[in-house]
Protein backbone atom coordinates (compact mmCIF):
# COMPACT_ATOMS: atom_id res chain seq x y z
CA UNK A 1 0.00 0.00 0.00
CA UNK A 2 0.98 3.35 -0.87
CA UNK A 3 -0.16 7.06 -0.37
CA UNK A 4 -2.12 7.27 -4.34
CA UNK A 5 -0.94 11.21 -4.24
CA UNK A 6 0.42 13.88 -2.34
CA UNK A 7 -1.91 15.04 1.14
CA UNK A 8 -2.58 15.36 4.58
CA UNK A 9 -2.17 11.74 6.40
CA UNK A 10 -4.14 11.11 9.39
CA UNK A 11 -2.94 11.88 12.84
CA UNK A 12 -3.02 12.74 16.23
CA UNK A 13 -1.79 16.11 15.31
CA UNK A 14 -4.65 16.75 12.59
CA UNK A 15 -7.09 19.63 13.68
CA UNK A 16 -9.62 19.01 11.55
CA UNK A 17 -11.31 16.48 13.95
CA UNK A 18 -11.55 15.51 17.77
CA UNK A 19 -12.13 13.08 19.42
CA UNK A 20 -14.80 12.99 22.46
CA UNK A 21 -11.70 12.30 24.94
CA UNK A 22 -8.25 12.96 25.91
CA UNK A 23 -6.47 10.49 24.13
CA UNK A 24 -3.59 11.32 26.33
CA UNK A 25 -4.99 9.95 29.24
CA UNK A 26 -5.95 6.82 27.69
CA UNK A 27 -4.20 3.71 28.94
CA UNK A 28 -4.02 -0.17 27.91
CA UNK A 29 -6.86 -2.05 29.46
CA UNK A 30 -7.05 -4.61 26.70
CA UNK A 31 -5.19 -6.79 24.14
CA UNK A 32 -6.06 -7.98 21.53
CA UNK A 33 -4.82 -10.66 19.46
CA UNK A 34 -6.01 -10.57 15.55
CA UNK A 35 -6.43 -6.89 14.31
CA UNK A 36 -8.52 -7.04 11.80
CA UNK A 37 -11.00 -5.27 10.08
CA UNK A 38 -13.24 -6.73 12.14
CA UNK A 39 -11.98 -6.12 15.50
CA UNK A 40 -11.72 -2.32 14.42
CA UNK A 41 -15.11 -1.68 13.12
CA UNK A 42 -16.75 -3.62 16.03
CA UNK A 43 -14.88 -4.16 19.30
CA UNK A 44 -12.58 -0.96 18.96
CA UNK A 45 -15.52 1.20 18.18
CA UNK A 46 -17.86 -0.22 21.42
CA UNK A 47 -14.51 0.45 23.38
CA UNK A 48 -14.28 4.47 21.82
CA UNK A 49 -17.21 4.90 22.64
CA UNK A 50 -16.98 4.27 26.80
CA UNK A 51 -13.72 5.95 26.91
CA UNK A 52 -15.08 9.51 27.74
CA UNK A 53 -16.27 7.60 31.16
CA UNK A 54 -13.47 5.23 31.43
CA UNK A 55 -9.88 6.10 30.02
CA UNK A 56 -8.11 2.92 31.12
CA UNK A 57 -9.51 0.46 28.52
CA UNK A 58 -7.02 1.41 25.60
CA UNK A 59 -6.38 -1.90 23.18
CA UNK A 60 -3.09 -2.79 22.62
CA UNK A 61 -3.15 -4.98 19.27
CA UNK A 62 -1.56 -7.60 18.21
CA UNK A 63 -1.42 -9.36 15.06
CA UNK A 64 -0.05 -12.81 14.58
CA UNK A 65 0.87 -13.81 11.40
CA UNK A 66 2.18 -10.54 9.68
CA UNK A 67 3.24 -6.70 10.37
CA UNK A 68 0.64 -5.15 7.58
CA UNK A 69 -1.84 -3.72 9.89
CA UNK A 70 0.78 -2.58 12.35
CA UNK A 71 3.26 -1.64 9.23
CA UNK A 72 -0.15 0.65 7.73
CA UNK A 73 -1.47 2.35 11.31
CA UNK A 74 1.80 3.03 12.81
CA UNK A 75 2.69 6.46 10.98
CA UNK A 76 -1.13 7.31 12.12
CA UNK A 77 -0.47 6.87 15.79
CA UNK A 78 -2.92 3.29 15.38
CA UNK A 79 -5.69 5.75 14.49
CA UNK A 80 -8.14 5.16 11.60
CA UNK A 81 -11.07 5.87 10.37
CA UNK A 82 -14.35 4.07 10.42
CA UNK A 83 -16.53 4.37 7.13
CA UNK A 84 -20.18 3.48 7.72
CA UNK A 85 -21.54 2.76 4.48
CA UNK A 86 -25.58 3.11 3.98
CA UNK A 87 -28.13 4.08 1.66
CA UNK A 88 -27.75 7.70 2.77
CA UNK A 89 -24.11 7.71 1.98
CA UNK A 90 -21.18 7.34 3.76
CA UNK A 91 -20.61 8.63 7.34
CA UNK A 92 -16.69 9.01 8.98
CA UNK A 93 -15.41 8.76 11.83
CA UNK A 94 -11.78 8.41 13.87
CA UNK A 95 -11.48 6.21 16.19
CA UNK A 96 -8.16 6.48 18.74
CA UNK A 97 -9.72 3.46 20.89
CA UNK A 98 -6.38 1.50 19.29
CA UNK A 99 -2.73 2.57 21.22
CA UNK A 100 -0.38 0.60 19.24
CA UNK A 101 -0.22 -2.38 17.03
CA UNK A 102 2.35 -5.21 17.93
CA UNK A 103 3.62 -7.63 15.10
CA UNK A 104 3.84 -11.29 17.53
CA UNK A 105 6.62 -12.81 14.67
CA UNK A 106 9.10 -9.82 14.85
CA UNK A 107 8.03 -8.55 18.62
CA UNK A 108 7.21 -11.39 20.75
CA UNK A 109 8.90 -10.26 24.10
CA UNK A 110 6.98 -6.99 24.14
CA UNK A 111 3.91 -9.16 22.81
CA UNK A 112 4.42 -11.33 26.23
CA UNK A 113 5.95 -8.38 28.33
CA UNK A 114 1.91 -6.21 27.62
CA UNK A 115 0.48 -9.23 28.26
CA UNK A 116 1.88 -9.43 31.39
CA UNK A 117 1.46 -6.12 32.57
CA UNK A 118 -1.54 -5.62 35.37
CA UNK A 119 -3.22 -2.96 33.84
CA UNK A 120 -4.11 -5.36 31.13
CA UNK A 121 -7.21 -7.03 32.28
CA UNK A 122 -8.77 -8.26 29.43
CA UNK A 123 -7.35 -10.15 26.19
CA UNK A 124 -10.01 -10.37 23.40
CA UNK A 125 -9.88 -12.58 20.08
CA UNK A 126 -11.19 -12.11 16.57
CA UNK A 127 -8.46 -14.72 15.34
CA UNK A 128 -11.46 -16.71 12.89
CA UNK A 129 -12.30 -20.50 13.13
CA UNK A 130 -9.01 -21.79 12.40
CA UNK A 131 -6.84 -19.65 15.02
CA UNK A 132 -7.76 -21.55 17.83
CA UNK A 133 -5.80 -25.09 15.98
CA UNK A 134 -9.22 -26.61 16.82
CA UNK A 135 -11.08 -29.90 15.29
CA UNK A 136 -14.30 -28.17 14.50
CA UNK A 137 -16.33 -31.24 14.24
CA UNK A 138 -15.79 -31.78 18.00
CA UNK A 139 -14.55 -28.22 19.41
CA UNK A 140 -11.57 -30.31 21.30
CA UNK A 141 -7.87 -28.81 20.58
CA UNK A 142 -5.89 -30.53 17.41
CA UNK A 143 -3.23 -31.69 19.19
CA UNK A 144 -1.57 -32.65 15.39
CA UNK A 145 -1.76 -29.31 14.63
CA UNK A 146 1.41 -27.84 13.22
CA UNK A 147 1.27 -24.53 15.17
CA UNK A 148 0.95 -26.97 18.37
CA UNK A 149 3.19 -28.98 18.18
CA UNK A 150 5.82 -26.40 17.26
CA UNK A 151 4.53 -24.37 20.64
CA UNK A 152 4.95 -27.38 22.68
CA UNK A 153 8.60 -27.80 21.68
CA UNK A 154 8.97 -24.38 22.08
CA UNK A 155 6.59 -23.16 24.55
CA UNK A 156 8.42 -19.74 25.80
CA UNK A 157 8.11 -18.72 22.14
CA UNK A 158 4.68 -19.76 21.13
CA UNK A 159 3.34 -18.90 17.87
CA UNK A 160 -0.38 -19.89 18.28
CA UNK A 161 -3.48 -18.33 19.94
CA UNK A 162 -3.48 -21.01 22.63
CA UNK A 163 0.15 -21.14 23.18
CA UNK A 164 0.64 -17.24 23.48
CA UNK A 165 -2.32 -16.68 25.97
CA UNK A 166 -0.88 -20.02 28.13
CA UNK A 167 2.38 -19.03 27.83
CA UNK A 168 1.10 -15.00 29.39
CA UNK A 169 -1.10 -16.58 31.84
CA UNK A 170 1.79 -18.84 33.13
CA UNK A 171 3.76 -15.51 33.41
CA UNK A 172 1.25 -13.94 35.41
CA UNK A 173 0.66 -16.61 37.50
CA UNK A 174 4.20 -16.70 37.88
CA UNK A 175 4.34 -13.10 38.96
CA UNK A 176 1.69 -13.37 41.03
CA UNK A 177 -1.04 -11.09 38.55
CA UNK A 178 -3.80 -11.76 38.77
CA UNK A 179 -5.20 -13.65 35.66
CA UNK A 180 -7.11 -12.10 32.50
CA UNK A 181 -10.39 -12.22 31.30
CA UNK A 182 -10.19 -14.19 27.41
CA UNK A 183 -12.69 -12.86 25.23
CA UNK A 184 -13.49 -14.48 22.13
CA UNK A 185 -15.26 -12.45 19.31
CA UNK A 186 -15.22 -15.23 16.67
CA UNK A 187 -18.00 -17.02 15.41
CA UNK A 188 -18.00 -19.82 16.73
CA UNK A 189 -20.37 -22.26 18.72
CA UNK A 190 -20.33 -21.38 22.28
CA UNK A 191 -17.29 -19.58 21.62
CA UNK A 192 -16.19 -18.79 25.70
CA UNK A 193 -16.59 -22.47 25.94
CA UNK A 194 -14.41 -23.26 23.05
CA UNK A 195 -11.38 -20.95 24.03
CA UNK A 196 -11.62 -22.25 27.23
CA UNK A 197 -11.51 -25.85 25.84
CA UNK A 198 -8.60 -25.17 23.62
CA UNK A 199 -6.48 -23.13 25.80
CA UNK A 200 -6.99 -25.23 29.11
CA UNK A 201 -6.45 -28.08 26.91
CA UNK A 202 -3.13 -26.84 25.84
CA UNK A 203 -1.95 -25.68 29.43
CA UNK A 204 -2.66 -29.74 30.10
CA UNK A 205 0.35 -30.60 27.59
CA UNK A 206 2.48 -28.16 29.29
CA UNK A 207 1.49 -28.78 32.59
CA UNK A 208 -1.24 -30.37 34.47
CA UNK A 209 -1.52 -27.76 37.07
CA UNK A 210 -1.27 -24.82 35.13
CA UNK A 211 -4.40 -25.99 32.95
CA UNK A 212 -6.08 -26.66 36.43
CA UNK A 213 -5.41 -23.40 37.37
CA UNK A 214 -6.67 -22.32 34.16
CA UNK A 215 -9.80 -23.21 34.60
CA UNK A 216 -10.11 -22.28 38.46
CA UNK A 217 -8.95 -18.96 37.88
CA UNK A 218 -10.03 -17.43 34.20
CA UNK A 219 -12.86 -16.49 32.52
CA UNK A 220 -14.03 -17.17 29.46
CA UNK A 221 -17.26 -15.22 28.93
CA UNK A 222 -18.88 -16.16 25.55
CA UNK A 223 -19.85 -13.30 22.88
CA UNK A 224 -22.01 -12.99 19.83
CA UNK A 225 -20.67 -10.38 17.40
CA UNK A 226 -22.60 -9.39 14.50
CA UNK A 227 -21.84 -6.41 12.08
CA UNK A 228 -20.71 -6.81 8.10
CA UNK A 229 -17.14 -5.49 7.16
CA UNK A 230 -15.67 -6.34 4.00
CA UNK A 231 -11.89 -6.24 3.54
CA UNK A 232 -10.58 -2.72 2.35
CA UNK A 233 -9.87 -2.23 -0.80
CA UNK A 234 -7.79 0.40 -2.76
CA UNK A 235 -11.06 2.49 -3.86
CA UNK A 236 -12.18 2.10 -0.51
CA UNK A 237 -9.19 4.32 0.41
CA UNK A 238 -9.96 6.65 -2.43
CA UNK A 239 -12.76 7.26 -1.08
CA UNK A 240 -12.50 8.02 2.31
CA UNK A 241 -9.52 10.80 0.99
CA UNK A 242 -12.27 12.13 -1.18
CA UNK A 243 -14.59 12.54 1.63
CA UNK A 244 -12.28 13.45 4.66
CA UNK A 245 -9.60 15.29 2.85
CA UNK A 246 -7.21 12.77 4.82
CA UNK A 247 -4.82 9.73 3.54
CA UNK A 248 -5.26 6.93 5.74
CA UNK A 249 -3.56 3.72 4.78
CA UNK A 250 -6.10 1.55 6.15
CA UNK A 251 -9.55 2.84 6.94
CA UNK A 252 -12.15 0.03 7.80
CA UNK A 253 -15.91 0.06 6.14
CA UNK A 254 -18.90 -1.52 7.39
CA UNK A 255 -22.03 -1.58 7.53
CA UNK A 256 -25.14 0.47 10.14
CA UNK A 257 -26.24 -2.55 12.06
CA UNK A 258 -23.54 -3.14 14.50
CA UNK A 259 -24.62 -5.69 17.94
CA UNK A 260 -22.44 -7.07 20.62
CA UNK A 261 -23.68 -9.49 23.18
CA UNK A 262 -21.73 -10.75 26.26
CA UNK A 263 -22.20 -12.77 29.13
CA UNK A 264 -21.16 -11.30 32.29
CA UNK A 265 -18.58 -13.29 33.47
CA UNK A 266 -15.63 -11.59 34.10
CA UNK A 267 -11.96 -11.99 36.49
CA UNK A 268 -11.77 -8.73 37.52
CA UNK A 269 -13.06 -5.55 35.82
CA UNK A 270 -14.70 -4.83 32.70
CA UNK A 271 -15.59 -1.96 30.59
CA UNK A 272 -19.00 -0.10 31.26
CA UNK A 273 -20.02 -1.82 27.85
CA UNK A 274 -23.71 -1.07 28.40
CA UNK A 275 -23.07 2.49 27.91
CA UNK A 276 -22.26 1.86 23.97
CA UNK A 277 -25.29 -0.33 23.64
CA UNK A 278 -23.77 -3.89 24.31
CA UNK A 279 -26.00 -6.35 25.96
CA UNK A 280 -24.80 -7.62 29.00
CA UNK A 281 -26.54 -11.52 29.59
CA UNK A 282 -26.24 -14.67 31.75
CA UNK A 283 -26.26 -16.79 28.70
CA UNK A 284 -25.58 -15.65 25.15
CA UNK A 285 -25.47 -19.12 23.49
CA UNK A 286 -29.57 -18.23 21.82
CA UNK A 287 -28.70 -15.37 20.27
CA UNK A 288 -25.11 -16.73 19.01
CA UNK A 289 -26.90 -19.55 17.93
CA UNK A 290 -29.61 -17.38 16.13
CA UNK A 291 -27.04 -15.25 14.29
CA UNK A 292 -24.83 -18.29 13.22
CA UNK A 293 -27.18 -20.28 11.64
CA UNK A 294 -29.65 -17.44 9.96
CA UNK A 295 -26.70 -14.63 8.86
CA UNK A 296 -23.75 -16.70 8.80
CA UNK A 297 -25.47 -19.83 7.53
CA UNK A 298 -26.94 -17.85 4.98
CA UNK A 299 -24.10 -15.48 3.97
CA UNK A 300 -22.10 -18.56 3.21
CA UNK A 301 -24.31 -20.72 1.09
CA UNK A 302 -24.88 -17.34 -0.81
CA UNK A 303 -21.55 -16.41 -0.87
CA UNK A 304 -20.80 -20.33 -2.40
CA UNK A 305 -23.45 -20.30 -4.68
CA UNK A 306 -23.43 -16.52 -5.62
CA UNK A 307 -19.71 -16.97 -6.71
CA UNK A 308 -19.98 -20.16 -8.91
CA UNK A 309 -23.11 -17.86 -10.59
CA UNK A 310 -20.61 -15.70 -11.21
CA UNK A 311 -21.61 -12.79 -8.86
CA UNK A 312 -18.64 -10.80 -7.07
CA UNK A 313 -20.78 -8.91 -4.18
CA UNK A 314 -23.16 -10.28 -1.72
CA UNK A 315 -25.48 -7.23 -2.68
CA UNK A 316 -25.08 -8.65 -6.36
CA UNK A 317 -26.26 -12.17 -5.67
CA UNK A 318 -28.63 -11.29 -3.37
CA UNK A 319 -30.51 -8.85 -6.50
CA UNK A 320 -31.34 -12.05 -8.15
CA UNK A 321 -34.75 -13.07 -7.65
CA UNK A 322 -33.98 -16.67 -7.49
CA UNK A 323 -31.14 -16.36 -4.97
CA UNK A 324 -33.06 -13.75 -2.72
CA UNK A 325 -35.96 -16.42 -2.97
CA UNK A 326 -33.96 -19.55 -1.78
CA UNK A 327 -32.22 -17.69 1.14
CA UNK A 328 -35.43 -16.08 2.54
CA UNK A 329 -36.80 -19.36 2.10
CA UNK A 330 -33.70 -21.57 4.01
CA UNK A 331 -33.98 -19.16 6.71
CA UNK A 332 -37.90 -19.46 7.19
CA UNK A 333 -38.18 -22.81 6.27
CA UNK A 334 -35.33 -24.89 7.68
CA UNK A 335 -33.28 -23.15 9.94
CA UNK A 336 -35.86 -20.67 12.45
CA UNK A 337 -37.76 -24.28 13.02
CA UNK A 338 -33.99 -25.23 14.72
CA UNK A 339 -33.72 -21.73 17.06
CA UNK A 340 -34.56 -21.56 20.52
CA UNK A 341 -37.26 -18.75 21.68
CA UNK A 342 -36.64 -15.85 23.62
CA UNK A 343 -34.72 -13.12 20.65
CA UNK A 344 -37.03 -11.73 19.54
CA UNK A 345 -39.16 -12.01 16.22
CA UNK A 346 -36.93 -13.88 13.91
CA UNK A 347 -39.33 -13.14 10.55
CA UNK A 348 -38.32 -9.45 11.42
CA UNK A 349 -34.71 -10.46 11.89
CA UNK A 350 -34.63 -12.62 8.49
CA UNK A 351 -36.42 -9.13 6.48
CA UNK A 352 -33.22 -7.54 8.25
CA UNK A 353 -30.63 -9.47 6.90
CA UNK A 354 -32.31 -9.45 3.45
CA UNK A 355 -31.94 -5.33 3.80
CA UNK A 356 -28.45 -5.86 4.96
CA UNK A 357 -27.41 -8.36 2.18
CA UNK A 358 -28.70 -6.42 -0.72
CA UNK A 359 -26.91 -2.78 0.55
CA UNK A 360 -25.15 -1.64 -2.50
CA UNK A 361 -22.66 0.51 -0.70
CA UNK A 362 -21.36 -2.56 1.27
CA UNK A 363 -19.03 -4.45 -1.81
CA UNK A 364 -18.94 -7.65 0.23
CA UNK A 365 -17.41 -9.79 -1.92
CA UNK A 366 -18.29 -13.68 -2.25
CA UNK A 367 -14.99 -14.68 -1.96
CA UNK A 368 -14.16 -13.76 0.89
CA UNK A 369 -16.79 -15.21 2.63
CA UNK A 370 -16.12 -18.48 1.07
CA UNK A 371 -12.62 -18.58 2.75
CA UNK A 372 -12.07 -21.41 5.68
CA UNK A 373 -15.22 -23.09 4.66
CA UNK A 374 -13.83 -26.39 6.47
CA UNK A 375 -13.81 -24.27 9.67
CA UNK A 376 -17.20 -22.80 9.05
CA UNK A 377 -19.09 -25.31 7.94
CA UNK A 378 -20.08 -27.16 11.38
CA UNK A 379 -21.44 -24.23 12.87
CA UNK A 380 -22.68 -22.22 10.04
CA UNK A 381 -24.76 -25.19 8.02
CA UNK A 382 -24.19 -28.63 9.17
CA UNK A 383 -25.94 -27.87 12.81
CA UNK A 384 -29.11 -26.80 10.99
CA UNK A 385 -28.86 -29.83 9.24
CA UNK A 386 -28.16 -32.60 11.93
CA UNK A 387 -31.07 -30.78 13.93
CA UNK A 388 -33.46 -31.46 11.52
CA UNK A 389 -32.52 -35.31 10.02
CA UNK A 390 -32.96 -35.79 13.92
CA UNK A 391 -36.61 -34.88 13.24
CA UNK A 392 -37.00 -35.93 9.95
CA UNK A 393 -37.03 -33.25 8.22
CA UNK A 394 -36.10 -32.46 4.87
CA UNK A 395 -32.56 -30.71 4.26
CA UNK A 396 -32.85 -30.02 1.00
CA UNK A 397 -31.85 -25.74 0.73
CA UNK A 398 -29.00 -26.41 3.58
CA UNK A 399 -27.86 -28.87 1.59
CA UNK A 400 -27.59 -27.05 -1.66
CA UNK A 401 -25.52 -24.69 0.33
CA UNK A 402 -23.11 -27.53 1.28
CA UNK A 403 -23.02 -29.16 -2.02
CA UNK A 404 -21.81 -25.61 -3.45
CA UNK A 405 -18.99 -25.77 -1.41
CA UNK A 406 -17.93 -28.98 -2.29
CA UNK A 407 -18.53 -27.57 -5.67
CA UNK A 408 -16.59 -24.55 -5.02
CA UNK A 409 -13.43 -26.50 -3.62
CA UNK A 410 -12.95 -28.53 -6.53
CA UNK A 411 -11.11 -25.70 -7.86
CA UNK A 412 -12.73 -24.75 -10.95
CA UNK A 413 -15.39 -22.58 -11.66
CA UNK A 414 -18.55 -22.84 -14.22
CA UNK A 415 -16.59 -21.25 -16.89
CA UNK A 416 -13.58 -23.83 -16.41
CA UNK A 417 -11.49 -21.02 -14.59
CA UNK A 418 -8.87 -21.87 -11.55
CA UNK A 419 -10.77 -20.42 -7.96
CA UNK A 420 -8.31 -19.26 -5.41
CA UNK A 421 -9.34 -21.70 -2.74
CA UNK A 422 -8.26 -20.31 0.35
CA UNK A 423 -8.46 -22.93 3.41
CA UNK A 424 -6.45 -24.68 5.83
CA UNK A 425 -7.45 -28.08 4.15
CA UNK A 426 -6.84 -26.77 0.84
CA UNK A 427 -4.58 -29.25 0.00
CA UNK A 428 -6.53 -32.18 0.95
CA UNK A 429 -9.84 -30.97 -0.59
CA UNK A 430 -8.42 -30.52 -3.46
CA UNK A 431 -6.34 -34.24 -3.61
CA UNK A 432 -10.08 -35.41 -3.00
CA UNK A 433 -11.86 -33.54 -5.92
CA UNK A 434 -8.79 -34.68 -8.57
CA UNK A 435 -9.74 -38.46 -7.44
CA UNK A 436 -13.43 -38.27 -7.71
CA UNK A 437 -12.41 -37.11 -11.62
CA UNK A 438 -15.77 -35.23 -12.10
CA UNK A 439 -17.80 -37.87 -10.26
CA UNK A 440 -20.47 -36.34 -8.39
CA UNK A 441 -20.83 -39.59 -5.89
CA UNK A 442 -16.79 -39.61 -5.75
CA UNK A 443 -16.84 -36.10 -4.46
CA UNK A 444 -19.35 -36.49 -1.78
CA UNK A 445 -18.25 -39.92 -0.85
CA UNK A 446 -14.58 -37.90 -0.26
CA UNK A 447 -15.29 -34.99 0.92
CA UNK A 448 -18.22 -36.55 3.59
CA UNK A 449 -14.84 -38.70 4.92
CA UNK A 450 -13.28 -35.33 5.85
CA UNK A 451 -14.31 -35.90 9.60
CA UNK A 452 -12.96 -33.13 11.03
CA UNK A 453 -15.93 -31.24 8.99
CA UNK A 454 -18.45 -34.12 8.90
CA UNK A 455 -17.58 -35.50 11.86
CA UNK A 456 -19.05 -39.33 12.06
CA UNK A 457 -22.68 -38.84 12.16
CA UNK A 458 -23.43 -37.17 9.24
CA UNK A 459 -21.59 -39.23 6.69
CA UNK A 460 -23.48 -42.08 7.73
CA UNK A 461 -27.28 -40.55 6.45
CA UNK A 462 -28.22 -42.10 3.46
CA UNK A 463 -30.64 -39.37 2.57
CA UNK A 464 -28.02 -36.33 3.41
CA UNK A 465 -25.83 -38.28 1.32
CA UNK A 466 -28.93 -38.67 -1.69
CA UNK A 467 -29.91 -34.92 -1.77
CA UNK A 468 -26.30 -34.17 -1.84
CA UNK A 469 -25.21 -36.11 -4.44
CA UNK A 470 -28.32 -34.73 -6.45
CA UNK A 471 -27.11 -31.45 -6.24
CA UNK A 472 -23.82 -31.61 -6.88
CA UNK A 473 -24.96 -33.25 -10.25
CA UNK A 474 -27.37 -30.56 -10.97
CA UNK A 475 -24.38 -27.96 -10.11
CA UNK A 476 -22.01 -29.77 -11.98
CA UNK A 477 -24.26 -30.48 -15.33
CA UNK A 478 -26.31 -27.21 -15.27
CA UNK A 479 -24.61 -24.75 -12.92
CA UNK A 480 -25.81 -22.39 -9.61
CA UNK A 481 -28.18 -20.27 -10.95
CA UNK A 482 -30.54 -23.14 -12.60
CA UNK A 483 -29.92 -25.29 -9.92
CA UNK A 484 -31.12 -22.56 -7.22
CA UNK A 485 -34.16 -22.11 -9.45
CA UNK A 486 -35.46 -25.70 -9.53
CA UNK A 487 -34.95 -25.92 -5.53
CA UNK A 488 -36.68 -22.67 -5.27
CA UNK A 489 -39.67 -23.54 -7.49
CA UNK A 490 -39.83 -27.38 -6.69
CA UNK A 491 -39.83 -26.39 -3.02
CA UNK A 492 -42.66 -23.69 -3.18
CA UNK A 493 -44.87 -26.11 -5.53
CA UNK A 494 -44.69 -28.95 -2.98
CA UNK A 495 -45.46 -26.64 -0.13
CA UNK A 496 -48.52 -25.17 -2.37
CA UNK A 497 -49.73 -28.93 -3.29
CA UNK A 498 -49.48 -29.62 0.90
Amino acid sequence: MTEPEPGRRLSSSDPTFTLPYDRARVRPGIVHLGVGAFCRAHLAVYVDDVLASDPTWGIVGVSLKRPTTRDALAPQGSLYTLAVCGESGMETRVIGALLQVLDATTQLPETLATLADPDVRIVSLTVTEKGYCHDPATGALDVQHPDIMRDLAQPYAPVSAPGLLVRALEVRRASGVAPFTVLCCDNLPSNGETAARVVAGFADLRAPELGDFIRREVSFPSTMVDRIVPATTEDDRRRVQEATGRYDAWPVMTEPFTQWVIEDRFSSARPPFELAGVQMVPDVRPYELTKLRMLNGSHSALAYLGYLAGYELVSEAIADADMRTFIQDFMTDEVMSTLPGGVGDLAAYRDALLERFANPALRHRTWQIAMDGSQKLPQRLLGTIQDRLARDLPVTRAALGVAGWMRYVSGTDERGREIDVRDPLVARLREIASAASGSPKRLVEGLLGVGEVFGDDLPRDDSFRSVLTGHLLSLLDRGALATVRDVTWSSNARATVN
